[in-house]
This record gives C-alpha cells, structure tokens and sequence, in this order.
C-alpha cells in the first residue's frame, strides 16, 4: 500500500498526463484546420509533445502497475484510430504507416523492460525518438541538402544531422539532470553511460531511424537507445 504522499503523487502524475494528452490532441486538430496545407504539422506535433509523457510519469512516480496498462491501453486505442482515423491530424499523411501504433508500442515495451528500475532508459528512448526523430522530419524539408532513398523514403543529411544534434543535446540534459541530482556520476540511484557513451547511443539511434519502412522505426529507435543506454550504464 502506497503512503499517502505517493499515492497523490501518483494521483496527480495521471491528471497530469491525461491533460497534457488531451491538449496535445486539440492542439493537433488546431494546427490541422489552420494549416490544412501542412498536413504533416499535426502529426509531428503529436510526435515531439509525446515525448513528455515518460518524464511526467518519472517524476511524479506513477507506478508501474499503471503506467504499463496504460500505455498498452493507448497503443491500442492508437490502433483502433489509425483503422477508423477518429482522429486523422495525429496519423501519417501520404504514406501507408504504422508508425503511431510503433510508437505506443516501443512505450510500452519500455515501460515493461525497465520501470521503474531504470527509468532513465525508457526516457532516453522516448526522447531520442521524440526530439530527435520529430525535429529531423520538420527541419529536413525545409532546405535542400544531399540526400538519398532508403525502401522508397527519402532521408537527408540536414535532417539526419538535426537528429543526431538534438538526440545528443537531450540525452546530455539528462545526463546532466541525473548527475545535477545524485551530486555525482559515482552517487546516481540509478546508473548512467559515461557522457562519451551517449555518442554512441546517437549513433545508434540516428542509424536505425534510416530504415523507416512502414514507420517502425518508431519502435526501433526507442527499443535500440533504451536498450544500449542499460546495456553502457551496467558496464560504466
């Protein structure tokens, strides 16, 4: 049985998860009507807020015997969506994909490898993919820069270095953070890769957002940082 303090943190940690899904949603259908032209908009909105929702739950100590229905219960409800397209601003345009359902998917898978020992894996894997991946698709159209087809999606070296620096930038922040808080990498709760580490977990990342075939690489990516992230920090 939970303490009272924890059980309103936990209490709060879904309200506050729920709203910030919420927003996301209306957000989406705001951006969808107001730029009907930029269809793709809404949906990386949806993709880079996301990304919140594991730091939220981290910091607010939501349970597992929570957080993993749940997250099974969105992938599944982000199934049903992308069958019916209740909600069309938060799916893929233009291309057949399943890159929503990865996404709630490689969550949850998370959620079940690591939480909440290591939580710090299934952030990073959310982030990279979240920050990451979001930003490269937004930035990589903007400007032309070389570029090359892999199974019929086009990749670009302005997007994938826009991943690559924002995937690093982020996994440093929480790095930082974790280090800013156990007052010393030898002190963490928790273990953490060493800061060249991180380098090749972007790496990683960046290399297994290539092959986007169908949008797995919304499971892939997360699956693959969140996995080495334990992987380097047990054997830092």
């Amino acid at each position: 049985m939970p303490s009272p303090a924890l059980l309103q943190s936990q209490l709060l940690g879904i309200a506050l998860v729920g709203l910030w899904l919420a927003a996301l949603a209306a957000a989406a259908l705001v951006v969808r009507r107001r730029w009907p032209e930029q269809r793709e908009w809404s949906r990386k909105l949806v993709h880079i807020g996301t990304g919140a929702v594991v730091p939220i739950a981290w910091a607010t100590g939501i349970d597992r015997s929570i957080a993993l229905p749940a997250a099974a219960t969105i992938t599944l409800l982000a199934a049903l969506n992308h069958r019916l397209r209740v909600l069309p601003a938060i799916e893929d345009v233009g291309r057949h994909s399943y890159g929503t359902i990865a996404y709630g998917a490689a969550i949850t898978a998370l959620l079940a490898l690591f939480w909440p020992a290591q939580p710090a894996a299934v952030t990073a894997g959310v982030l990279v993919l979240a920050l990451g991946d979001g930003t490269a698709g937004l930035i990589g159209p903007l400007w032309p820069s070389p570029s090359w087809t892999l199974w019929g999606h086009r990749k670009s070296l302005l997007g994938t270095g826009a991943m690559a620096a924002v995937s690093l930038l982020a996994l440093l922040a929480l790095w930082g953070l974790l280090v800013a808080v156990g007052g010393s990498a030898s002190a963490m709760p928790i273990p953490v890769p060493s800061p060249a580490a991180l380098v090749l977990i972007v790496a990683v990342g960046v290399a297994l957002e290539q092959v986007a075939l169908l949008g797995l690489d919304n499971l892939t990516v997360p699956l693959g940082v969140g996995l080495l992230w334990d992987l380097l920090a047990r054997g830092a």
